[in-house]
């Protein structure tokens, strides 16, 4: 896959040196924890397609190897001059593929052999799950929203130029543009407006954007944030007769990450390509499908790899420690049988004399027990 550049060294007075970034001169610990953080949220990802019926000890067993090899081997391949970027000339400014279709893909594998969550599928038909707060998830939507000028203009790693703030509107042009078509794509679907989906279009289309956030006009962004909007909503209905993805986050992240990248090879601008120094202009502006064969290797490759790496590693730990809990712990909650808490206060039932707790509940730290009534004596196991 190309090792050059692909570890850090450190220079006379042990100076962390990343050559790969040397372009940038911000402080090489400042790229570090930027690029951090990128595979943190990749990781994220992966358990987003995950909850509520994996045990804590698989985030640790994958995470660790995730972290180590698998996301910098595809970083080092669309950042850090490998072969994809240097030499294909593959377009990711700031991580469709690198860090959503790498998190979607690990995700997707580790789906496959988890299975979908107890009462998911009844008949052959898939029953809704809802969240427990549609408020707080919208919440979390314009959070991430917000923070996605972090996200790709930082990816300049220099936020004193021009190309910075264009970034910025391109950015939040998708967003906007994906959250209107995910509106107009359910209601034609069901006639009702989904917030869910609303908030699901607006993160579809930030990933969008992400790998073409750098090489697009604005009219490009719109375009792209739109049919992303798009996908997700449909990607969503379709997924979930077959897969339980609780987050939706092969749709958001996996099909939108796919579309953000080869999107590059659709409306990429040739001078943007040049001041970026990765690849050429877009079929629409050049005519060639040149750029678009780029980013389908790209995209193609990271897939494989991802998978084949992801894959093996949760079989290995579904063979040795296990990869679900039992379904007594999943129909408790985690929260208890991971845990040993509450994670909501409607999660317990309080009763004279203190609080219903079903016979043979595991014990819960005694530090997040209610404590009984006062005047009452503590009723367990019984709701007389």
């Amino acid at each position: 896959m190309g090792g050059s550049g692909f570890f850090p060294t450190f220079s006379p007075g042990s100076q962390l040196h990343l050559p790969a970034i040397d372009w940038s001169t911000a402080p090489a610990s400042a790229k570090w924890f930027f690029e951090f953080v990128f595979c943190a949220v990749s990781l994220a990802i992966v358990w987003g397609t995950m909850i509520e019926r994996t045990k804590f000890i698989v985030y640790i067993l994958f995470g660790i190897p995730f972290a180590a090899f698998i996301y910098p081997l595809i970083s080092h391949q669309l950042f850090g001059g490998g072969f994809l970027q240097a030499t294909l000339g593959a377009q990711d400014f700031a991580g469709s593929t690198v860090v959503h279709l790498t998190g979607a893909t690990a995700g997707f594998a580790g789906l496959l052999l988890l299975g979908p969550r107890i009462g998911k599928y009844v008949k052959g038909r898939a029953n809704a799950i809802p969240g427990h707060n549609m408020p707080l998830a919208q919440l979390g939507v314009l959070i991430l929203w917000f923070g996605w000028f972090g996200f790709n203009p930082g990816s300049t790693l220099n936020a004193t130029n021009l190309h910075f703030a264009d970034i910025v509107v391109v950015t939040n042009l998708a967003a906007a543009a994906g959250a209107v078509a995910a509106l107009a794509t359910i209601y034609a679907i069901t006639k009702t407006m989904d917030v869910g989906m609303i908030g699901n279009g607006a993160i579809a289309a930030l990933v969008a954007i992400t790998a073409p956030s750098g090489y697009v006009e604005p009219w490009a962004a719109i375009v792209i944030g739109a049919v992303a909007g798009v996908i997700v909503v449909v990607g969503v209905l379709a997924i979930d007769k077959y897969l339980d993805d609780p987050v939706g986050a092969l749709p958001a992240h996996g099909l939108a990450g796919i579309w953000g990248t080869l999107s590059c090879g659709l409306f990429t601008v040739p001078a943007l390509a040049k001041f970026n120094a990765v690849g050429e202009g877009g079929l629409f502006y050049t005519g060639s499908f040149h750029q678009l064969g780029a980013q389908a290797i790209a995209v193609t490759a990271s897939f494989v790899t991802v998978f084949a790496l992801s894959y093996g590693l949760f079989w290995i730990i579904k063979k040795t420690v296990g990869l679900r809990v039992s379904a007594r712990e999943e129909m408790e909650g985690l929260d208890i049988s991971e845990h040993g808490m509450w994670g909501y206060p409607e999660s317990f039932m309080p009763v004279p004399g203190g609080v219903y707790r079903p016979p043979d509940t595991p014990t819960i730290n005694p530090h997040h027990s209610p404590e009984p009534l006062p005047g009452a004596a503590r009723a367990e196991g019984s709701l007389a």
